[in-house]
């Protein structure tokens, strides 16, 4: 029997979502989201809720674009640094020792350590309450060559991104290779027809 958690934010994998934007005098700013993944597939769209009194929230209103950097977990410090202040008042990129980039695409900076970039502009701008969940047509997506297999296709393990439990306040790495998706399932059609 299962027991009840109640009314939670659980959801696992919980992605780690390092939001950049620039600030109404250019200054680039990111910050650390947890509240976030793909929405859409055509056109390809993120979405990521935020508060409304962190300052990339204002940042995203104002310049209607915003980029997601998945970070490996060799960056788990800088990632989770860039959570715990606001960019108000810190320029987290010094700070954390990272490279803001300017996307080609967007109005928002990417941070150029970090092995995989969306960018994205501002399509949809939800109130849900306590976050503003904020729809992001992606408009590239841009991974480091190291974190490609043979064939161009990104390899997640090597790009080792890391995921934020709740309830256990804690960043875990990823598990293993468990089969291919859309093929392991097929043993059940299988096992059905030998019945």
């Amino acid at each position: 029997m299962k027991k009840s958690l109640g009314a939670k934010t659980i959801l696992y994998p919980t992605p780690i979502l390092l939001v950049g934007t620039y600030d109404a005098a250019g200054k680039p700013n990111v910050m650390t989201a947890a509240w976030g993944g793909i929405c859409c597939s055509s056109p390809p769209c993120v979405a990521v809720s935020l508060r409304k009194a962190t300052y990339t929230h204002g940042n995203i209103v104002l310049q209607g674009a915003f980029t997601i950097s998945i970070p490996s977990e060799y960056y788990a410090i800088q990632a989770d640094y860039c959570g715990l202040v606001s960019g108000k008042k810190t320029d987290k990129f010094a700070e954390a020792g990272l490279t803001p980039v300017r996307s080609a695409l967007v109005n928002a900076p990417y941070i150029k350590e970090f092995p995989l970039v969306l960018e994205c502009k501002l399509v949809h701008q939800i109130e849900l309450g306590l976050h503003t969940q904020f729809v992001g047509e992606i408009l590239d997506v841009k991974a480091d060559a190291k974190v490609l297999d043979d064939k161009g296709d990104l390899d997640v393990e090597k790009l080792r991104p890391f995921f934020f439990a709740p309830e256990a306040n804690a960043y875990y790495g990823m598990g293993k290779r468990l089969g291919d998706a859309f093929s392991i399932g097929q043993a059940v059609r299988k096992k059905g027809k030998m019945e």
